[in-house]
């Protein structure tokens, strides 16, 4: 009979992975509220993503069980742009770029948490940054090109 359970509980285990993988968000609550909850782990610490190769895209994060010292792997990616220094675990709601600042050249937008992933802990406010210049940078080059 134990043999029977440990084959369910495989069954059950890579099921719920593909659950997780495939509707992130969605099928972790899905899981979280459903009744086969409570015969499962309640507490999972998960790890950060790790990417593949380089330090973004697809990649994979290990999580823990602390109650029944279970494992598991799960797929997740990390973003490759400018949102790669927040990490693909903190999602944040972002405003309108503000004014150039002459003394930098930059230009910066706050951003708010709007929901962390697995655990994560992240900043309940962001602020990034770009350079002024790079539309107006582009329309020269065009201008350039058209004077050749």
């Amino acid at each position: 009979m134990g043999m029977q359970l440990r084959v369910l509980f495989s069954l059950v285990l890579v099921l719920l992975i593909v659950l997780m993988t495939g509707s992130s968000e969605a099928g972790r609550n899905k899981k979280e509220k459903g009744k086969k909850s409570s015969s499962a782990c309640k507490e999972w610490q998960w790890g950060t993503c790790e990417p593949a190769s380089g330090d973004c895209g697809n990649g994979l994060r290990e999580g823990t069980c602390t109650e029944k010292e279970e494992t598991k792997i799960v797929k997740c990616k990390v973003p490759c742009n400018w949102k790669k220094q927040f990490g693909g675990d903190c999602k944040y709601k972002f405003g309108n770029w503000g004014e150039c600042d002459t003394e930098t050249g930059l230009k910066t937008r706050n951003g708010t948490l709007k929901k962390a992933l697995f655990n994560a802990e992240c900043e309940q406010s962001v602020k990034v940054t770009k350079p002024c210049d790079k539309s107006k940078s582009k329309s020269k080059g065009k201008k350039g090109k058209k004077g050749m």
